[in-house]
């Protein structure tokens, strides 16, 4: 299963920014699909993630600010994120866990998008 991963960029403090991410293959089901960040240095963290159920799971420092959605007839997700801040500056990466249609499970991530927030 391949994830590709679009919307990344620059902007500026207290500014917003949209991540997209689509997943492609021989997929059954996709039980969790969200996103994380990773800065140079230190370990990757989660920022949200939304389950088949409709349950959210968000980073503490993301809460209130950053909102995940998914349409899972498109096997999409995305991420609005909104007053930005300097420390959201990373690259994020999209992560989806699953079923293929073979019925094994898929654990994948995607290539990664550079969001830099700066004045």
């Amino acid at each position: 299963v391949q994830l590709v991963e679009s919307g990344g960029g620059s902007v500026q403090p207290g500014g917003s920014l949209t991540l997209s991410c689509s997943a492609s293959g021989s997929i059954f089901s996709i039980d969790d699909m969200g996103w994380y960040r990773q800065v140079p240095g230190k370990q990757r963290e989660l920022v949200a993630i939304r389950t088949s159920d409709g349950s959210t799971n968000y980073g503490e420092t993301v809460k209130g600010r950053f909102t995940i959605s998914r349409v899972d007839a498109m096997n999409m997700v995305h991420l609005q994120m909104s007053s930005l801040k300097s420390d959201d500056t990373a690259v994020y990466y999209c992560n989806a866990r699953g079923y293929e249609s073979n019925r094994r499970t898929f654990a994948s991530w995607g290539q990664g998008t550079q969001v830099t927030v700066s004045s």
